[in-house]
């Protein structure tokens, strides 16, 4: 069994592995084109998209060629001549199961200690390729912010001559804010290999400028307009020849499960911490700073407007009309710091749940994928004896299928997951919660050898139920 099953494992895996390779290249393929890189540089990027596709890629693999092994298996016969010799199927899957314990095992391992590297080291990689030739980096009618200070816009490129046209560009390299604006219809991007500068040419355009929100600038006549018929502008580049970035940049992907159930404690504790900061920064700005302030009130003018401070209607009514405008004001503004302070708030324990909920995710996938190869194979071993069929041809249609339906409905449950629709758990977990009975039924029926996919069985069975029907109307009648 180990031995018919070997090959077409072997087979099934690098095949799984080419198509998922291909389509991740399809994916970059913009990225990598015309950068000019070493093809050492490409190998090693192939290597570490290979080694990030291995656990999904694994499963697939075990689907595929258990339905092949046991298919041929039964196409053969050689199924009915070792259940008509007394073993049974499970004495027959037994060595397999061993063998898809151990794959489950070394799944998990490579998950959490190799994949995180290979994902780390292939999203530098391709951050430098990115950052080789900014020009390259641009995609029409889509705002771009890989140049540091700079966010362009381009409607159009003519990818032979470099020519871009109708340019936009947010300059807000000096100070925080689109201080900047500048409009050109054409453009292009002169880069020297030897310079630390890239050089943009801009033709025919405009730049708007607020002096306002420079350090120093101007407050009378802040707006200054530029128009120009030619404008070169330098942007600084972090370095034109190709150099390796370092690992400064980390996300969930790229850790193990230590690191990453340390990374949601941290972020756990640091919501709750600014939770309680707020509330009691809220308490002291407002409450606590209202009631020292009525506390220390001259005991006289608490007296003189006891009768109104029930009522801040009354109180608005005894101010003068400048005094009744002040008031609307301050309080207008004062509502103003309250919404945006508020809404600073919620923004930023929005980002920390999601982070939180990422990380979690990611937390369960270390399981999710080793369980998911158990699956694949109580679902294709038994599917493979009841089918019948060996080769390339139904079995790969079948495991297509099935592969696809999971990976839908992970995309989905992780999705529902990160949106805190369904639990963290069930999220992850309901791609697998989905798939686990159809095994337990696939497997039930082919120990039973049930002719779940003879097509006349269930025509009888319907039939049977239209006997049932006619003859209980019959009765009635």
């Amino acid at each position: 069994m180990l031995k018919s099953f070997a090959g077409p494992f072997i087979a099934t895996f690098f095949i799984s592995m080419f198509v998922l390779l291909m389509q991740m290249l399809w994916r970059y393929i913009d990225e990598l084109v015309g950068k000019g890189l070493d093809f050492s540089v490409i190998v090693e990027l192939l290597f570490y998209f290979s080694l990030s596709l291995v656990p999904m890629a694994l499963p697939l693999a075990v689907l595929l060629s258990s339905i092949m092994t046991f298919g041929t298996l039964g196409e053969n016969y050689e199924l009915i001549a070792l259940k008509s010799a007394g073993i049974s199927l499970y004495r027959i899957m037994y060595p397999l199961i061993i063998l898809i314990l151990c794959l489950c095992v070394f799944t998990f391992f490579f998950s959490n200690n190799i994949l995180p590297i290979a994902n780390m080291r292939a999203g530098n990689l391709l951050y430098d390729i990115k950052k080789h030739k900014p020009e390259l980096s641009f995609k029409e009618g889509v705002f771009t912010n890989d140049l540091e200070g700079y966010s362009i816009k381009i409607d159009k490129i003519n990818k032979n001559t470099g020519m871009m046209y109708n340019m936009l560009i947010y300059n807000h390299r000096d100070v925080p804010g689109n201080y900047e604006v500048t409009r050109a219809d054409s453009g292009m991007m002169v880069n020297d290999s030897h310079s630390t500068h890239m050089e943009l040419v801009l033709f025919h355009g405009n730049t708007y400028t607020d002096e306002s929100m420079k350090p120093n600038g101007r407050k009378t006549f802040p707006f200054r307009r530029l128009s120009f018929e030619k404008q070169s502008v330098l942007i600084e580049l972090p370095g034109n020849e190709f150099k390796r970035r370092d690992e400064d940049f980390i996300t969930a992907v790229m850790l193990n499960l230590k690191q990453l159930e340390y990374t949601i404690d941290s972020l756990q504790n640091r919501l709750d911490s600014r939770k309680k900061e707020e509330t009691t920064r809220m308490l002291k700005a407002n409450y606590e700073k209202n009631r020292n302030a009525n506390n220390q009130r001259d005991s006289i003018l608490r007296q003189e407007t006891a009768m109104l401070t029930g009522d801040a209607d009354s109180l608005y009514k005894e101010l003068d009309p400048d005094e009744r405008k002040r008031a609307m004001e301050n309080a207008l503004q004062y509502a103003r710091d309250v919404n945006t302070n508020a809404m600073k708030d919620v923004s930023f324990y929005k980002r920390q749940e999601d982070q939180i909920r990422k990380n979690q995710i990611e937390w369960h996938k270390k399981f999710t994928l080793p369980f998911a190869c158990l699956i694949f194979f109580f679902i294709g071993a038994p599917l493979g004896g009841i089918i019948r069929k060996g080769g390339l041809g139904m079995p790969v249609v079948i495991s297509v299928l099935l592969f696809i339906i999971y990976y839908v409905i992970s995309m989905m449950g992780q999705r529902a997951a990160k949106e805190a629709v369904l639990s963290m758990w069930f999220g992850s977990w309901l791609s697998s919660l989905v798939l686990l009975p159809l095994g337990v039924l696939l497997t039930y029926k082919s120990v039973t050898d049930s002719e779940i996919m003879n097509g006349e069985s269930y025509i009888n069975f319907f039939k049977k139920i239209t006997y049932w029907l006619k003859k209980g109307r019959n009765a009635k009648a």
